[in-house]
């Protein structure tokens, strides 16, 4: 039975970092007998400058009539002249998530071993490596609440809130995930000081009850901050919400070497996902043939992983991501004595090894 992807490379270094994740993905179908399908649409600046608009009616089709998307980013600085809500993030990216129910964001953080010193934390914090996965809820919070503004404009807010059905149902995804890894969930949340969070630590709670395998820790987001520079082996899978997630996954990132190392993965209740590296669309390298595929690329073994079940191959890949960076490095992760790689000379050699 083939697979139907939908690939939306988007805006900046997006069809490029794309177009090196099909390439693998395509090496690892033809070798395996995958019949994995592509199918290329517009998101992005890049429709609004084609159809008007962002998220065109037949990229959406594309997209329900497909087993997952493939999305590379979107941004422009020719967007911000639109209003807010015509702007790429507000009217592709977050329409794809709510419309699909792509509810939980895996992002995860790991170092690899070639990659210790490319870190900025000491080689005596790192040890031996760190593996981590953040669960970021990603239909909540503040980049869906309720937008206001006074008359004069002197004033914005926006509303942060959660309700108990979505806070059970990311903590159920976060400690079924742990199940499978080293059986420790932390929560992060400002209980402290949000009404919000301390619903978000309530239900959490609950959760739990059905998963006491599993062992659950509670932290506030600025002490999380402050430990993954400290002491990042220590976590497993940590669960927040949307706002406290986009940052520390970011944050993440960092500590592994590399924005442009750590790919995602946005999953609902069913194997439907979209998939797509954390960073952004980073117009100014647009072209150069410079931005690190990888991210983009691993993005691809994890849909694997989750929406088809193909533990095996999603593992080839990463293996073969592993055994490049040994010695051939993009732009943002060179070192001294490693040979220093295009955009299209990444891929090419992830695809070989493949």
């Amino acid at each position: 039975m083939n697979k139907k992807i939908a690939v939306l490379a988007g805006d900046g270094i997006g069809p490029e970092i794309v177009e090196q994740a099909v390439l693998c993905l395509k090496k690892v179908s033809g070798k395996h007998s995958l019949g994995l399908e592509f199918e290329e649409a517009l998101v992005g600046y890049a429709a609004y400058d084609k159809k008007g608009q962002c998220l065109p009616a037949d990229t959406l089709e594309l997209c329900r009539n497909s087993d997952a998307i493939l999305l590379g980013a979107v941004g422009d600085p020719r967007a911000d002249k639109l209003p807010p809500n015509e702007q790429p993030e507000r009217a592709a990216l977050l329409p794809l998530r709510k419309i699909f129910e792509l509810y939980a964001n895996l992002r995860p953080a790991k170092i690899f071993p070639a990659l210790i010193d490319a870190s900025p934390l000491k080689r005596e914090i790192i040890g031996d490596g760190f593996d981590f996965m953040t669960v970021r809820e990603l239909t909540g919070d503040v980049y869906f609440g309720k937008k206001d503004m006074d008359e004069q404009n002197t004033w914005r807010s926006d509303l942060m809130k959660y309700s108990r059905p979505e806070v059970a149902r990311i903590a159920k995804k976060a400690f079924e995930l742990a199940r499978k890894r080293r059986k420790k969930v932390t929560s992060v949340d400002k209980a402290n000081v949000l009404y919000t969070s301390t619903l978000w630590r309530d239900e959490v709670e609950k959760v739990h009850a059905q998963y006491k395998d599993v062992e659950l820790e509670h932290m506030y987001v600025d002490n999380c901050a402050m430990q993954i520079v400290k002491n990042p082996r220590q976590f497993d899978v940590i669960v927040t919400g949307n706002l406290f997630g986009d940052i520390l996954s970011d944050e993440s990132s960092v500590v592994t070497g590399s924005l442009g190392m750590l790919p995602s993965a946005s999953l609902g209740d069913s194997k439907f996902g979209l998939y797509e590296p954390i960073h952004g669309s980073a117009p100014k390298y647009a072209g150069k043939d410079t931005a690190n595929p990888i991210a983009t690329i691993l993005s691809g073994a994890m849909m694997l992983r989750y929406t088809f079940g193909l533990e095996k191959e999603a593992v080839e890949i990463e293996k073969a991501v592993e055994r490049v960076i040994e010695e051939n490095r993009t732009k943002d992760i060179v070192s001294e004595g490693k040979e220093l790689v295009g955009t299209a000379q990444m891929g090419k050699l992830v695809a070989k090894e493949i």
